[in-house]
C-alpha cells in the first residue's frame, strides 16, 4: 500500500513556481527523504499534502483517501513537525499540549509524557520563555503523541542540540519499526543517507531523481583517487570522467562507465596506489544540481 500518492501536483503563487508535475509514491512503512536546497520546493511539497495550500493542478492522496475532501479525517493519523514552529506564547507546555491532544480521537496523555521526559522539555514553563531549541522539541512531542501512522518531517533538527538530535533519530527509527511512514525533508543530507530508504531530489520546484539510496550511490559516478608517477592531467582522456584534480602525485576524478576502461588506461603508468569509492549522497546531490 502507498501511504502518500501525488500525481502532476503543481502550484504557483501568482506568477511564481512552487512545484511542478511532482509526482511520487511513499510505500507504507518506509523512510522517505526528500532533499533538496532551500526554496526548491520541499515545504511546498509537504503543505499541499497536508492540505494547508491547495494545488494549481493535480492531486494528492494520503492513505488512499484524497487528501483535500478527506482532510480532517486523515489528519488524526498525520504527525507534522514544520520548520518553524509558533505558538501561543503565554500558555504553559503542559497547557498546549493537551489543547493539541484535544483534536485527536484517543487519549495522548501516557505517550505525551514519555515523549516530554525523552526530550527533556519542562512542561510546566512559559512558551514565550523556551529557546528555539525547546519549542522545537515541544513541537517533536506535540507531532508525536497521538503515535501517527505517517510521520511528515520539514527540516525537524533546526535547533536542536547534537545529542537531542540522536535522541530524535533513534526515536524516528523506533516509531518506524513500529509501523509508521516517515516523510524527511531536508537539506542535510548526513542525516537523511543516515535513515532513509529511499530519497527523491528536487530542484526548482520538480523532482530530477527518485531512488533507493544504495542503488543511487551504486549507479553513480564512482570517485577514483590515483598515487601515481608520470601521469600527466591531460594523459586523462576517458568518457564519462569528470572533476578532473592533480596535485603533485595524485590524481582525483569522478568516473561512470566500464571501470575496466580506467584499469586499461593505467596499464602504461607507474601506479602507486588506487582507491575507488562510491560516492556520498553530498556528492551526488552536488552532480544533479551542477
Amino acid at each position: 500500500m502507498n501511504v502518500i500518492e501525488t500525481y502532476e501536483l503543481t502550484k504557483y503563487y501568482g506568477r511564481n513556481l512552487g512545484i511542478k508535475d511532482v509526482s511520487m509514491s511513499v510505500s507504507e512503512g518506509e523512510i522517505f527523504g526528500f532533499i533538496g536546497p532551500n526554496g526548491a520546493g520541499k515545504s511546498t511539497t509537504i503543505r499541499l499534502l497536508l492540505s494547508l495550500i491547495y494545488p494549481t493542478r493535480g492531486h494528492a492522496s494520503i492513505f488512499g483517501k484524497d487528501s483535500i475532501k478527506y482532510s480532517d479525517e486523515v489528519k488524526q493519523d498525520i504527525g507534522y513537525l514544520p520548520s518553524e514552529v509558533f505558538y501561543y506564547d503565554r500558555m504553559k507546555v503542559l497547557e498546549l499540549l493537551k489543547y493539541s491532544a484535544s483534536f485527536y480521537n484517543k487519549d495522548c496523555s501516557k505517550r505525551m509524557f514519555e515523549l516530554a521526559e525523552l526530550m527533556e522539555l519542562d512542561l510546566e514553563r512559559r512558551i514565550d520563555d523556551l529557546s528555539f531549541g525547546n519549542k522545537k522539541k515541544l513541537g517533536i512531542v506535540q507531532g508525536l503523541m497521538h503515535s501517527p501512522r505517517l510521520i511528515m518531517l520539514d527540516e525537524p533538527t533546526s535547533g536542536l542540540d547534537p545529542l537531542m538530535q540522536q535522541r530524535f533519530f533513534d526515536l524516528v527509527e523506533e516509531e518506524n519499526k513500529k509501523g509508521a511512514t516517515v516523510f524527511f525533508s531536508s537539506h542535510i543530507l548526513g542525516e537523511v543517507q543516515k535513515l532513509c530508504d529511499r530519497v527523491a531530489i528536487i530542484k526548482e520546484g520538480s523532482i530530477i531523481e527518485t531512488e533507493d539510496i544504495k542503488t543511487l550511490r551504486r549507479d553513480n559516478y564512482k570517485k577514483i583517487f590515483i598515487r601515481d608517477k608520470g601521469f600527466a592531467k591531460e594523459d586523462i582522456k576517458l568518457d564519462g570522467m569528470s572533476n578532473i584534480t592533480k596535485k603533485d602525485d595524485e590524481t582525483r576524478f569522478f568516473y561512470k562507465g566500464n571501470i575496466n576502461d580506467v584499469l586499461d588506461l593505467l596499464r602504461d603508468v607507474e601506479v602507486e596506489d588506487v582507491l575507488i569509492e562510491e560516492p556520498t549522497l553530498e556528492e551526488i546531490f552536488m552532480h544533479y544540481y551542477q
